[in-house]
């Protein structure tokens, strides 16, 4: 577990933190190996003892293969008590329908899932939540606190930017992981979840990391696929235009665009939600 020194401006957050997870008592840590999650399970294990805190990560067709890897990875390096778990939300209607309230119901699964786990482990489930996602339209936030999860950095009022920091400097190298989300949040509201569609996405988003694009985004319209990256990387993206076509292209999509807006995390909800107020 990483231990490097922290200054004045993480030492109050962090503090914070420390305190509402140590008045928690045992917990599981819903763990997708972000920085948010990753922070709670590293602060957790550190003040309760590997033996009071489970991360669990849960693994399905919505989890990208790198993201398990990576959750394995960081188990390993900071001394994590930590097991996988199976979730099954591609087998509720509800979710496959892909309405504006999806994530709804894949966090009703994974609540579901973590319950027997926090009942024999007689521990609080806890999610990494932080202040701003607050503001954003995060139904699966309803779903967990009505099935009793907690969300400690909420509690000891960390926003993004205090988590990377703290991260930072207690030395997690997660402290400027690019933030991700499920592969099911790359397909418009409205477009069937499947199987088959979230393998392309995974495969289309996997050939374009390995051509050195940490942050993106894959968009799944049929046939064509949209793809998001940070601004600074638009330049090099037309430098190496062929070989992200044929990247995106051995995934299964036929059309492949760049969107010039660069990367936004949450623009499909956002913009499904103009869509329905405009209609109201």
């Amino acid at each position: 577990m990483p231990r490097a020194g922290h200054t004045n401006l993480a030492e109050e957050p962090l503090a914070r933190l420390s305190s509402v997870l140590g008045d928690l008592g045992p917990v599981v840590v819903a763990f997708s190996g972000g920085a948010d999650s990753a922070l709670v399970a590293a602060v957790a294990t550190r003040v309760l003892g590997a033996g009071r805190v489970l991360c669990a990560t849960a693994v399905s067709a919505s989890l990208a293969p790198e993201d398990r890897d990576n959750c394995a990875a960081l188990a390993t390096e900071w001394g994590l008590r930590w097991v996988t778990v199976e979730t099954h939300e591609l087998e509720d209607p509800a979710y496959v329908r892909n309405d504006l309230d999806r994530c709804y119901h894949c966090k009703r699964e994974l609540m579901d899932v973590l319950a027997p786990l926090a009942a024999s482990e007689q521990a609080t489930v806890v999610l990494g939540v932080n202040l701003d996602d607050l503001a954003d339209h995060r139904p699966g936030q309803r779903a967990a606190s009505e099935r009793g999860a907690v969300f400690p950095l909420v509690n000891a009022g960390l926003d993004k930017a205090t988590v990377r920091e703290v991260s930072r400097t207690i030395g997690l190298r997660t402290w400027d992981r690019p933030a991700a989300a499920c592969l099911a949040s790359r397909v418009p509201h409205g477009t069937p979840v499947t199987f088959a569609v979230l393998e392309r996405v995974a495969k289309a988003e996997s050939s374009l990391r390995k051509l050195g694009f940490a942050a993106l985004r894959v968009r799944h319209y049929g046939d064509a696929a949209r793809i998001e990256l940070p601004l600074d990387d638009l330049a090099r993206a037309l430098e190496v235009r062929t070989e992200i076509v044929a990247a995106v292209r051995s995934a299964g999509y036929r059309y492949v665009t760049v969107d010039l807006e660069g990367l936004r995390s949450g623009n499909l909800s956002r913009a499904a939600l103009a869509s329905t107020q405009e209609l109201q």
